[in-house]
């Protein structure tokens, strides 16, 4: 008979890579429907989800969005919209 009793003893914490925090939402339009895209420092996109959930106002709240995802470092994370969606998108980001 083991000395736990039948509780199993935790684990150490492993080593693994966490994952990065996201460091901008771009508010976009897409075919009249607003979403929220999620992005990592690198503009790697990481989630997208509808704009109007309450998770998303309270990751931008209080903060002054940028007018338009123009750049060339949006050329490949938005390359399914259009300039126009573009130009009117609000980017925000987040502190780390």
């Amino acid at each position: 008979m083991s000395q736990t009793y039948g509780i199993e003893s935790s684990k150490r914490y492993a080593a693994e890579e966490q994952r990065k925090p996201v460091r901008y939402v771009i508010i976009i339009d897409t075919g009249g429907a607003a979403i929220a895209r999620l992005f990592l420092e690198t503009h790697q996109q990481v989630d997208e989800f509808d704009a109007g959930v309450p998770e998303v106002l309270q990751m931008i709240i209080g903060i002054v969005p940028a007018k338009g995802a123009l750049g060339a470092e949006w050329d490949a994370a938005l390359r399914g919209h259009s300039m126009a969606e573009r130009g009117a998108a609000e980017v925000y980001t987040l502190t780390v």
